[in-house]
């Protein structure tokens, strides 16, 4: 009994589970923490931080060791005659330089790579906003396709209702078999219509899933949303929001610090026409042995010897650049072209965001005014309803004025749910554009 018990919990809790809805927070914050493209773009930003990780050890001195034997067969000379000069030699090193002076070369590198780091997180927020507005979009519209469902939904329940009563009236006589005809085709009609915003609703909650990369689609939903019936006009002007957004837009901040790496980089060329001085010192030590020494000659050990021959040494070079047939000088020039290319991308970016604003609060304000309009509208219509309903029950009109009568007021209220939620998107944009995060 009691792994019937646990059994009939742990598929109850299945059942919770497959019914989750998730909320707009959510779906945003799964996104930009499992998209692909995100995940690229962090990929390409820890790239950029062993590009600085390895400019900083460029103050390290470089240090290596060496170790070579070699063995040699054959005659050498001496005087007029000649020996047997067989023999074993091994050579050990180590040695040690590090640059002392390249007019800065390395701190400028390193500050050139550090504006790299900065505009790859740039970059990662950027697309991380992008996907939150497009989950955003694709919330609302699942919103508003399920609030057209209920629309759906209410027109079929009247429909339905006139069709029961239709097949009354015409049994017993009161009505022609034409009204119980037309009742049936404007209930099957509202059953399309009902139909078709389910499957509508289906897609947009299909898009939201593909937007997160879901495996499984199936089971995926939303929270529903209780939005405003009545909305206000937004107050804020384009002007204010672009205040705010040429500061914080992560685009912006990305073209900005592209513009400071290729300033950094053109003083970086620029210290090719300098001298570098590099500092180096070493040890070394060898053994040679001779497989048939001559008479008399008295050949120490291998400790001996290295101990004999240790040798230290310490240096200074000197790299003068004189004539390299040019190339620094264009690299110099290429430099400062990138500069300029850099500029110009931020002034694109400048310009993007001016026109996404001002097509948001343009849109805003066009989209506040059919929203009005289509209340309005939804207010006449549902009047002209109730006077078609009165009207047809008291037998002055006909059933299929009152239908017509009917899909005008389902349809301006599914006019008025689409005015509204392409206004409160607007009003989403803007705020986000302004530095508020997307919430419902």
């Amino acid at each position: 009994m009691k792994k019937i018990l646990v059994i009939i919990l742990g598929l109850s809790c299945l059942g919770l589970k497959s019914q989750k809805k998730w909320s707009l927070r959510e779906c945003v914050n799964y996104a930009v923490e499992h998209n692909l493209q995100v995940i690229q773009n962090q990929y390409n930003k820890q790239n950029q931080e062993y590009n600085l990780k390895s400019a900083r050890k460029e103050y390290l001195p470089s240090v290596s060791g060496n170790m070579s034997n070699g063995v040699s067969f054959g005659q050498g000379s001496l005087g007029a005659g000649s020996f047997r000069n067989d023999r074993f030699n091994n050579n050990v090193g180590v040695g040690a330089d590090i640059v002392v002076y390249n007019n800065g070369r390395l701190e400028k590198n390193i500050r050139k790579i550090q504006f790299d780091v900065e505009a790859s997180q740039y970059d990662i927020e950027a697309i991380r906003n992008d996907i939150s507005l497009q989950i955003a979009q694709q919330y609302l519209t699942a919103l508003l396709n399920k609030e057209i469902v209920k629309i759906s939904q209410s027109a079929l329940d009247n429909a339905k209702k006139q069709y029961e009563r239709a097949k009354i009236t015409t049994q017993v006589g009161t009505t022609a078999q034409t009204v119980l005809a037309e009742a049936e085709a404007a209930y099957a009609r509202e059953k399309q219509n009902l139909k078709k915003a389910e499957i509508d609703v289906g897609r947009a909650l299909f898009a939201i899933a593909q937007l997160l990369q879901l495996p499984n689609y199936k089971d995926f939903d939303v929270e529903d949303v209780n939005i405003p019936e009545n909305l206000d006009l937004q107050l804020t002007t384009a002007d204010q929001v672009l205040a705010t957004a040429y500061e914080t837009r992560p685009e912006i901040k990305a073209a900005e610090s592209r513009i400071k790496s290729a300033e950094a980089q053109t003083e970086v060329t620029k210290t090719a026409f300098w001298p570098t001085l590099t500092a180096s010192a070493g040890l070394n030590t060898f053994y040679n042995r001779q497989f048939d020494p001559m008479p008399g000659v008295v050949q120490g050990n291998f400790f001996e010897q290295y101990k004999d021959q240790f040798g230290q040494n310490v240096g200074l070079s000197l790299n003068v650049p004189i004539f390299n047939k040019g190339k620094t000088k264009l690299q110099v020039e290429q430099s400062k072209l990138n500069e300029s290319i850099a500029k110009n991308n931020l002034d694109q970016q400048k310009q993007s965001v001016r026109q996404s604003v001002q097509k948001a609060q343009f849109d805003a304000d066009s989209n506040y005014e059919t929203y009005l309009a289509a209340v309005e509208a939804e207010k006449s219509s549902k009047l002209s309803m109730d006077f078609a309903e009165k009207s047809y029950a008291a037998g002055r009109t006909t059933i299929f004025d009152l239908n017509v009568a009917r899909n005008n007021y389902a349809n301006a209220q599914g006019s008025v749910a689409q005015a509204k939620y392409n206004y409160l998107f607007s009003l989403k944009l803007l705020n986000f554009y302004a530095g508020i995060p997307l919430s419902l």
